[in-house]
């Protein structure tokens, strides 16, 4: 019986060694995900417990918005202890790429910069400390359960189920200075920009498009204030616009690709292989890229990338802290079918 044993183990050794697959299989991120969750309410006490751990279908799990707020779902970084904080941070940097991380964090530490510009007198609370972890549901391998984290100008949320993220969006990042352009004493280095991508890529993309394109690219002369139906449960449902990647040459096309995968890649690698393989599915050609306003810095520009299955909206029309024109991004990647793991009705 053991021999029989060993040389099941042996073929499937060697299986794995011929095929790639491996009988030791990696867990899924989802399950990653659950043990991190598991973790970080474990270092929590019972107060701060019953804040963090809702219900999965409480109206809060779909509560969202990027913008400054009195109270947030959650409990608060600022309340927790600096191991609560380590492991609330593993629990973001498990749900993330590296990329999407160092993102989120020089975002929270904008909020000291934005102190320091507006010499602390905004009506706002600018702390990079004021960002809230809530977990829905039980941290589970095998059932469903949600997370957000959430604060001034970064939302991200999550549905994991069977061991896997199944949702993962809204997800919103945004900047305010876009580039920061005055001196400072927290260590933010002029010229930082920290959705630098995200902006430039688009810019290349629409200067480089013909006369004709830009008929069909160009939908407003001037950009809109906000993205749409911030805070919604689900994106907007309207067809695309503008010009679609079927009608851009190949240099075009691969700029509109690389723009897509900027927001792809700000998240984990598993989720990042999910959208990519679906967005091909659906076929990239159907994905139109449309733009509103300037197509030079420092004044109000607007984007929209929209396939069957996602949505991203990018705007730049506010002035920054410092009082610079347009220089304060907010952008937002969204699911066409549905939000939060939720069907769109």
């Amino acid at each position: 019986m053991k021999r029989t044993s060993l040389l099941l183990v042996a073929g499937l050794l060697l299986a794995s060694a011929a095929t790639g697959w491996t009988y030791f299989a990696k867990a899924r991120q989802g399950a990653v995900l659950a043990e991190s969750a598991d973790a970080f309410l474990g270092t929590l006490d019972a107060d701060q417990k019953r804040i963090a751990l809702l219900d999965y279908d409480v109206p809060q799990r779909v509560d969202w918005h990027f913008i400054p707020k009195e109270e947030r779902k959650g409990v608060q970084v600022r309340d927790m202890t600096d191991a609560q904080r380590n492991a609330a941070h593993e629990l973001l940097r498990n749900a993330l790429s590296q990329v999407g991380y160092d993102k989120a964090v020089q975002i929270m530490d904008l909020e000291s910069l934005l102190h320091e510009l507006e010499g602390g007198e905004s009506r706002f609370a600018r702390d990079p400390l004021r960002y809230y972890f809530t977990v829905f549901g039980e941290p589970s391998a095998t059932d469903r359960w949600g997370l957000s984290v959430e604060g001034h100008h970064l939302s991200v949320n999550f549905v994991m189920d069977g061991g896997e993220i199944v949702s993962s969006t809204p997800q919103v990042y945004c900047a305010n200075p876009a580039t920061v352009k005055n001196e400072n004493g927290t260590g933010v280095k002029v010229g930082t920009r920290v959705l630098k991508d995200e902006e430039q890529l688009a810019f290349d993309l629409v200067n480089l498009l013909s006369d004709e394109q830009k008929k069909a690219a160009i939908i407003d002369a001037t950009a809109p204030r906000e993205v749409r139906e911030p805070g919604s449960p689900q994106p907007p449902q309207d067809p695309p616009v503008g010009v679609p990647a079927s009608d851009l040459s190949k240099p075009q096309r691969k700029l509109l690709r690389q723009l897509v995968n900027v927001y792809i890649d700000a998240m984990h690698a598993e989720v990042a292989e999910v959208r990519s393989i679906e967005i091909d599915a659906a076929g990239f050609d159907g994905v139109h890229f449309a733009w509103a306003g300037a197509t030079e810095p420092g004044i109000g520009h607007y984007y929209r990338v929209q396939g069957p299955t996602f949505v991203i909206e990018f705007v730049n029309t506010q002035p920054d802290a410092a009082g610079n024109p347009a220089n304060h991004i907010h952008a937002v990647w969204r699911d066409m079918r549905g939000d939060f793991g939720l069907p769109v009705e």
